[in-house]
Order: structure tokens, then C-alpha cells, then sequence
């Protein structure tokens, strides 16, 4: 099952939202911890009050350890806390033996110890105690007392329950917590409204894609988009041209392919026809049948090759590099029949020349051009190859002795199916060679010239870039093997 595409809005509310609400969070932990510390503050206040109130109602008889401790509690140390009836209040008067004077018996001794610094100018110590199965929290008073019949001290513990203090640190809280979910709520909203406007151009893109004809390839406008999406348009609008060429290139091909070889094959039927009436001897006919198989084949053969350079020049891979004295050398082994055919004078002249290509890409270049100047020059005539290496290039220079061809003629030679002879080719050879030098990087041209003795002829020249040494500042090359 595939996955659901991500949501930009969702992802930049959980992005936003999640890191806000925990800080809401954690404030509002710290908030209550800071508004429970600061009612334990007031209300400590109001403990030690009652303690002193309460210690200043004592009275003792005896001296030090002799003495006997009396309490006399009023009500009004007890009337603050008694006013509300959600805390209790607790109290509990004894000497420094824990001999309990007045108060709650079940109340625990004090047994701890007083702040080296206290908050009051006081002998009193706070802390939280368990007591009835409340929490409460004690005030502890160290109380001198004097009087005309003795001296002595007293410990007065009052204490009181939770409820007033968590009461008041949750009215903060909450009082706090309702601004900062409304602000939770706003930036959700805002979020909201700015991934809706600023997504508003992605949108549109979207349906206008839609919205289009089918093969409809026409750039995308990208005046009025943001910044942000302009990298993504132009990627966009340089995929739709490449797709484009691409397109055109198949319907070029289709075209060309339906047109070219509707000639050979409307011949091939006219042939076998004719040899089933018996106009023409079986054998004349069978040849006759197999020159245009041969046409056909080798126009076939062209127009993939064709297909296949536009295809990599459309879709580059990294090839390795070959030495394109290698590869010539051994196509002139290869077409060395035709050569010999023909009684040509035949010369080749070679150095290394390591180029970075395809080795059938840099055979095919070489074999249309050698098989065209063999094709053109007549019998008898001179032939010669060079392959050499300057000025940056490698380059490949056939000549020729054949009749040349007109200024007007050369224009468009490389153009797909021009031939200067349609008896003797498909028009395809020279269209082939320059895709592969433009794949490469490389050109071609002709030249016509005259040799010392007047005589007409053509020199194909095609040049591509030679191969960036390797570190150890050799290139790869192979021995060229004689002819």
C-alpha cells in the first residue's frame, strides 16, 4: 500500500504547534511550582503569626529543665484559619522534650533542626508533614518564656492543610493557561492562513498542469511566482523542453522511418511480382531482390544508429577512453575488401589520439565517412586517412579523389535523408556522424579541394576533444595494428 504524500500544512503545524505547546507546558510546570512557592510563602507568614500569637499566651513555672510549661490557646489564633472551611488547623505546644503542654497529642514532635539562615527573625523551621492522611504543611516556633516564677522554652508547631495553597497556585495557573492556549490557538490559525496564501502559486501550478492538453509542453510562466518556487519552475520548464526534443525526435524518427522504407519495400513487392510472372530470369530476380534487401537493411541499420546517438546525446552516460587511432585502424582492416575492390590508392597515417567516447560511437563516425569517401571516389582513384592529435583535438581527416560537391550542396549534406546520390545512399551517414560529434562535443566539415594536378576531391574532417590525462599524466591508448 502506498504511503500517504506528507502534508506541508500538517508539517509545519506539528513543526510550530508541538515545540509551543511543550513550552506551554513546561512553563505552566514552572508557573505552579513558582505560584505554590509563593502561596507557601504568604501563608507561612500567616503560621508563624499564629505561632507567636500562640507562644505569647504561654506561661511557665520553674526554671530550665524544671520548668512547667502552661497554654492558654485564644481563638483568635485560630479564627483566620477556621473562616474557611476547605483547610484544617492543627497546633501543638511542648517543651524541648516533646512533653506534649497543649494541642494535638497525635500531632508529631518536631525533630529537625533549625535553617542556619531563616527567613524570619525567629527561631522557626517550615516543613511538610503527613498527618491524618493530609498533607500539611508546619510552622515550628522556639518560643523563650518568662516569667515571675521561672524561665524556660517551648515549641510551638502549628500546622495546617494543603487546600488554601493549591487552590491558589491552580487560580494562577489556570489564569495563565487559558492566555497561553488562546495564543496556541492564534499561532495555529496564522499558520494555517500562511501555509494557505503562500501555497497559493504551488496550487495554481498544479492546475494549470491539469488543465492542459494533452502534449502540450509549453513552458511554465514564472513572472509572478515566489522566489522559493522559481528553482522548482525552471527545473520544471527545463524538463518539459527536454521532453519536448525528445518527443520530436520519435515523431521525427516514426516519420522518417514510415517514409524511407516505404520505398524499398513498395520496390521489394514490384521485384517478387514481376520474378512470379516471370518477367526475369530466377536468378536476375533473386539478385535484383537482394540488392534491395541490402538498401533496406543498411537504411534500417542507419536509422537506429540515428535513433540510438540522439538518445545519448539526450541521456549522457560517462564513457571510458578510447584511442580513436585504434578504432580507425581497425575499421580500414574491416572495409579493406571494398578498398581493394575498387583498386584504390590507399594510404593511412596515424598517432595516438585518446578521446573519452563510446568505441561504437567513434567506429560508427569513422565508418560512414570512410564508407562514403570509398563510395564517391572512382576506381582507381586515391584514398587517404590521419588520425592526429592538436591543439586540444583529436582529429579524423579523410580525403578523397571523387567529384567533390557544390557550396549550395554541402549546406545541407548533414540534414537527415539529403544524399548527394539517392542511387548510392540513404542520406543518413553524414546526419549520424554530426549527432555524434555534437554528443562528443566535437564538429565536422567538408572541404572540397584540388590536388597539383587539378583533379577534384573531398576532405571529411572531424575533431573531438582529447582525454583529460589521469594522474599519472599518461592517457590510455592501445597499438595500432598495421595495415
Amino acid at each position: 500500500m502506498p504511503r500517504r504524500p506528507h502534508s506541508l500544512r500538517r508539517q509545519l503545524l506539528l513543526g510550530i504547534l508541538l515545540p509551543v505547546i511543550a513550552l506551554v507546558a513546561l512553563n505552566g510546570a514552572s508557573l505552579y511550582r513558582s505560584a505554590l512557592t509563593a502561596a507557601n510563602t504568604a501563608y507561612d507568614r500567616s503560621l508563624l503569626a499564629s505561632a507567636k500569637v500562640i507562644g505569647e499566651q504561654l506561661d511557665v513555672r520553674g526554671y530550665d529543665r524544671d520548668a512547667k510549661l502552661r497554654a492558654t490557646v485564644p481563638y483568635s489564633a485560630l479564627e483566620a484559619f477556621e473562616a474557611d472551611n476547605r483547610s484544617q488547623f492543627f497546633y501543638r505546644v511542648s517543651n524541648l522534650q516533646g512533653e506534649l503542654v497543649s494541642g494535638y497529642a497525635d500531632l508529631p514532635f518536631w525533630r529537625g533542626r533549625l535553617p542556619e539562615q531563616p527567613p524570619y527573625a525567629a527561631l522557626v523551621d517550615f516543613y511538610d508533614e503527613r498527618f491524618r492522611d493530609s498533607n500539611v504543611r508546619v510552622a515550628v516556633l522556639l518560643q523563650p518564656v518568662a516569667s515571675g516564677q521561672g524561665r524556660g522554652m517551648a515549641v510551638v508547631q502549628v500546622a495546617e492543610t494543603l487546600e488554601l495553597r493549591q487552590r491558589l497556585a491552580r487560580e494562577v495557573l489556570l489564569d495563565t493557561l487559558w492566555r497561553q492556549l488562546l495564543l496556541v490557538a492564534v499561532i495555529a490559525a496564522v499558520v494555517v492562513w500562511v501555509v494557505q496564501r503562500a501555497t497559493r502559486p504551488v496550487r495554481a501550478v498544479s492546475r494549470s498542469l491539469q488543465d492542459r492538453a494533452e502534449g502540450d509542453l509549453t513552458p511554465l510562466p514564472t513572472g509572478d511566482a515566489p522566489r522559493e518556487l522559481q528553482p522548482l519552475l525552471v527545473a520544471t520548464n527545463a524538463l518539459m523542453q527536454r521532453l519536448s526534443v525528445l518527443l520530436e525526435h520519435r515523431k521525427r524518427f516514426v516519420r522518417d522511418a514510415a517514409h524511407q522504407l516505404r520505398t524499398p519495400l513498395a520496390v521489394l513487392k514490384t521485384q517478387t511480382q514481376s520474378a512470379l510472372r516471370g518477367d526475369l530470369a530466377p536468378r536476375e530476380a533473386l539478385m535484383e531482390i537482394a540488392g534491395t534487401v541490402d538498401r533496406a537493411t543498411g537504411l534500417a541499420n542507419q536509422m537506429l544508429s540515428l535513433a540510438k546517438v540522439e538518445q545519448l546525446r539526450e541521456h549522457p552516460e560517462a564513457p571510458a577512453v578510447e584511442d580513436w587511432a585504434t578504432v580507425v585502424r581497425e575499421l580500414a582492416l574491416e572495409m579493406a575488401p571494398l578498398v581493394a575492390e575498387k583498386r584504390l590508392d590507399f594510404e593511412i597515417y596515424t598517432e595516438p589520439a585518446p578521446v573519452r567516447a563510446q568505441a561504437w560511437m567513434l567506429s560508427e563516425l569513422a565508418r560512414n565517412l570512410l564508407h562514403n569517401a570509398i563510395v564517391h571516389t572512382p576506381e582507381g582513384g586515391s584514398l587517404s586517412v590521419q588520425v592526429n592529435a592538436q591543439g586540444g583535438n583529436a582529429e579524423l581527416a579523410i580525403s578523397d579523389t571523387g567529384p567533390g560537391i557544390s557550396n549550395e550542396l554541402r549546406q545541407r549534406l548533414f540534414e537527415p535523408f539529403s544524399a548527394g546520390d539517392v542511387r548510392s545512399g540513404s542520406g543518413l551517414g553524414l546526419a549520424i556522424c554530426q549527432e555524434i560529434v555534437r554528443a562528443l562535443g566535437g564538429g565536422i566539415r567538408l572541404d572540397s579541394r584540388q590536388d597539383p594536378a587539378g583533379s577534384p576531391g573531398l576532405v571529411a574532417r572531424a575533431w573531438l576533444p582529447l582525454a583529460a590525462q589521469d594522474n599519472r599524466g599518461q592517457t590510455s591508448s592501445a597499438t595500432a595494428p598495421s595495415l
